[in-house]
């Protein structure tokens, strides 16, 4: 009887446990970064941004738990990789998955309120500065030097990504193509479909991208402003929806205080020296 008791409780504690997890829906390629820069790390404890692996969406990742916990939410994480970029928003919206790591921008987030949270800003408007990428042989589009250069190439994005289209739709582009998945706009631009993508820097030595096959570098010196803020975003019909929002805010006004959430992006190689990039659209 005695042993029959204990499985029941051993039971009942194995379902609570699962339970207590919160399932996030994740972009495989971001997974499998995330994965190797934290490796056996404790996420809540680290301050040390720097790596191989480390881009703009792992910082997210990070940050967003290190506010969650900071913030006093008290649940893990279970994580399921896959192709999931915009399906996301639809889970978010039906209460499927409590929050998104990958930040969004404020002018992709502010039409879907209604359902969702948004947080206080991760990343401010004017902090965000991408660089121009593509293979390393395009010398023609690494010897962009100013706005007009642009009108020879041509650049890939997806309308889905407002403050992102809307940027590359104002520069004196020969065409933007539409690509609505990422790593496709990335491939595409590998084989030389398309002559650039808008990236986020590197923190590798020459700020180059490698994913599989694909292996990018940026135009040297030169950037282009997105001007928008970028926020995490919560359902409002999940359960643990209005518990995820207050903490999120309390734990990134902790962190914003600390400076570390800009420390981190400086890691990274996110955010650059804006006095040692030629900005072409302001």
């Amino acid at each position: 009887m005695k042993h029959f008791s204990l499985l029941l409780t051993l039971s009942f504690l194995s379902r609570f446990c699962l339970a207590s997890d919160v399932t996030i829906y994740i972009r495989d390629d971001v997974y499998e970064d995330y994965l190797s820069f934290v490796a056996d790390r404790n996420v809540s404890q680290i301050n040390d941004f720097s790596g191989k692996t480390i881009r703009r969406d792992v910082v997210d990742m990070v940050i967003a738990q290190q506010a969650l916990a900071l913030g006093g939410f008290n649940h893990s994480f279970s994580y399921i990789p896959g192709k999931v970029n915009f399906r996301n928003t639809k889970m978010l919206e039906e209460g499927k998955l409590l929050i998104s790591f990958d930040s969004y921008w404020l002018n992709d987030a502010t039409p879907l309120s209604d359902a969702l949270f948004i947080s206080s800003p991760v990343i401010r408007k004017g902090e965000y500065i991408a660089g121009i990428y593509t293979p390393p042989k395009r010398k023609d589009v690494l010897g962009i030097k100013s706005l007009a250069d642009l009108s020879k190439f041509t650049a890939v994005s997806t309308p889905k990504w407002r403050t992102d289209w809307e940027t590359l739709d104002a520069l004196p582009l020969r065409q933007l193509v539409r690509e609505d998945e990422w790593l496709s706009m990335a491939r595409m631009v590998n084989i030389g479909w398309v002559d650039f993508l808008l990236m986020p820097f590197n923190s590798t030595a020459d700020q180059s991208f490698t994913l599989g096959k694909i292996h990018l570098v940026p135009v040297p010196g030169i950037g282009i402003a997105l001007f928008d803020s970028r926020h995490f975003v919560i359902s409002k019909k999940h359960p643990l929806g209005y518990e995820a929002f207050i903490a999120i805010n309390r734990g990134l006004q902790i962190l914003r205080t600390k400076k570390a959430i800009t420390s981190a992006y400086k890691q990274a190689g996110f955010f650059v020296n804006k006095s040692e990039i030629k900005i072409l659209n302001q």
